[in-house]
């Protein structure tokens, strides 16, 4: 009968069992998550090699002209090392971490969640899936405000892959926007990737420049209507708030049309 439940548990039947509760679903980056990990024995005695918390996400890559979703991991934990759980046993492990500071918001059709894993020796790994909802950080409120002010609205945010702009992640997150008053006739798009730098932001703007007349349709079909400007928002200058960000954001943008 035990090698037989030794068998089971090898392929999940009657195998230990993880959940893990978070104090809050709503985090913000570099912000921190909390919680409880619950572990359950199972049938047999088992080896745990280690528990950890991953943080992922999806993001879309192109490849040969097809849309593919791919899975990123964003940040790893490492809550225990390895240890023998025995039958029935019950346990409970607090942690409590911080999180990156590039860590995708959840705004739109963006996911991120919080894989929480037992690696068991010869077995099927049990995990435990939660997702949770990542707002702006303070810095970027800011800036999303004065995008508003501006007459600029969020038409989509997406993770796209893009391992030369995203440093440490295999995808970088855009906020592409519209404008609606008064650069509407002048920009097709904006599209904006926020870099967070503890307490100050950069951003890389691409501005989208509207065909007009034949040296702009020209211009379009050559693919010189966008420009690229990178942008250092330092403390100081968002203490200062939305208001004044977004006259910056105004002469910059004058500036390339």
């Amino acid at each position: 009968m035990s090698f037989f439940k030794k068998m089971l548990a090898s392929v999940g039947v009657g195998a230990a069992k993880v959940n893990t509760e978070l104090h809050t679903t709503e985090v913000m980056p570099g912000g921190t998550l909390s919680g409880i990990v619950y572990i359950e024995g199972g049938d047999v005695q088992q080896q745990v090699d280690r528990i950890y918390l991953l943080i992922k996400t999806h993001y879309i890559r192109e490849s040969n002209d097809r849309k593919v979703k791919e899975t990123a991991v964003v940040a790893k934990y490492l809550l225990t090392e390895g240890f023998t759980l025995q039958p029935g046993t019950k346990l409970e492990k607090s942690f409590q971490f911080d999180l990156p500071e590039n860590l995708p918001i959840t705004l739109h059709r963006a996911e991120v969640w919080v894989e929480t894993g037992l690696d068991i020796s010869s077995a099927v790994d049990p995990s435990d899936r939660d997702l949770i909802h990542v707002v702006p950080s303070r810095e970027m409120e800011i800036v999303l405000d004065a995008m508003d002010m501006l007459g600029f609205k969020l038409r989509e945010v997406t993770n796209d892959y893009a391992p030369r702009l995203g440093g440490n992640l295999p995808f970088v997150q855009e906020f592409e926007f519209v404008p609606t008053t008064k650069f509407r006739g002048y920009l097709d798009e904006l599209e904006v990737l926020f870099y967070p730098m503890g307490n100050s932001l950069e951003l890389l703007i691409q501005i989208d420049r509207r065909a007009r007349g034949l040296s702009g349709m020209l211009s379009e079909a050559m693919g010189t209507d966008e420009t690229y400007v990178r942008l250092q928002l330092h403390e100081r200058h968002l203490e200062r708030g939305a208001r004044s960000v977004a006259q910056g954001l105004e002469e910059i943008i004058s500036e390339h049309l």
